[in-house]
């Protein structure tokens, strides 16, 4: 279910050095309103500084909890772990020799009620694993979960993915799963993942959050293949581990045929990351909608035998979420 990606390789990540160059603001702008947007690992056209997204408390303000917060119109899906078993609600679950997935219990001080999702990777036994929802889309989406990494956590190679496919029947549901190395023709895939990035090793793990993002108009890798391109911001603070995370992401699809798409995201409801002039897709038919919650693992960086992640509190809706509220 998770796809393969260059990190395990050198050089396979797209650097971006020719954005290195001492842009001004001006210069950033033009690129925006000029020019389809390609990788941005250094962040010169992050736009989060002066961006008119809203921040802070959002939908889930009236939701003490999130108690009841599901049965909202804008709300698409949304599970907080709190009742069921293992996959309930979710279409897809990896679980490999049920020994990856299990609940446990947040600290009360959290806030995010009395269970959530626990996902354990074991080097050389398997890759971590997750769960997938396909849902209705949106020309909008907002995406917030909660997590935290255990004291211990290594790097992790990849984490919460949206994708767009196809359809949501049949072959059309896996059209945007796989495909690391190739490039999208804009017609059956693109995605986006919110992950930590430890660049290569020299950020403490696991590193800063940054998007990974694979779309038509994605810039090649030095070795001629298409890895995904990063959207990063180097001065943000690192992710700290055994401490719980609000992480909300936004995907704006395009008008098919212009660069008028974006993305951006939040830590604990503030605005750390906002793009612009992204032409994700060719055709109207192809949306976002499948939406990948996991921790996968590899031993190009990852070197602890077990590797602890928790989730909690994941909502899709169509307007910004922000924080959960306090009871």
């Amino acid at each position: 279910m998770a796809e393969l990606c260059g990190r395990g390789g050198p050089c396979k990540r797209w650097a971006g050095h020719c954005r290195r160059l001492a842009w001004t603001a001006a210069s950033a702008l033009w690129l925006l309103t000029t020019a389809a947007l390609g990788s941005d690992p250094e962040g010169w056209t992050n736009l989060a500084a002066h961006s008119q997204l809203p921040s802070g408390p959002g939908l889930a303000a009236a939701f003490p909890g999130d108690a009841g917060l599901k049965t909202n119109a804008q709300v698409i899906f949304a599970d907080d772990f709190e009742s069921g078993n293992l996959g309930d609600g979710w279409d897809e679950t990896g679980n490999k020799g049920g020994n990856v997935l299990s609940f446990a219990t947040p600290e009360p001080s959290a806030g995010i009620g009395k269970r959530c999702l626990r996902v354990e990777a074991h080097l050389g036994k398997d890759t971590g694993g997750g769960l997938t929802k396909w849902f209705e889309p949106a020309d909008t989406l907002f995406i917030r979960f909660y997590t935290k990494f255990d004291s211990a956590c290594d790097y992790v190679h990849h984490f919460v993915t949206l994708r767009a496919n196809k359809g949501r029947r049949g072959g059309d549901k896996w059209s945007g799963f796989g495909g690391a190395g190739l490039k999208p023709e804009g017609s059956e895939r693109f995605s986006t993942a919110i992950e930590p990035w430890g660049n290569w090793g020299r950020w403490t793990p696991p590193g800063r959050w940054n998007f990974y993002s694979y779309w038509h108009e994605m810039k090649p890798s030095p070795d001629g293949k298409y890895w995904g391109n990063s959207f990063g911001v180097p001065t943000a603070l690192l992710i700290p581990r055994d401490r719980w995370i609000g992480v909300e992401f936004m995907l704006k699809h395009n008008t098919p045929g212009r660069a008028d798409g974006e993305q951006a995201f939040w830590i604990d409801g503030a605005l750390q990351g906002h793009w612009k002039g992204i032409n994700w897709r060719k055709t109207e038919p192809l949306k976002a909608n499948a939406l990948t919650l996991e921790s996968y693992i590899t031993d190009r960086w990852t070197k602890n035998p077990v590797n602890v992640v928790f989730f909690d509190n994941v909502v899709i809706a169509r307007r910004y979420i922000g924080p959960v509220a306090k009871p």
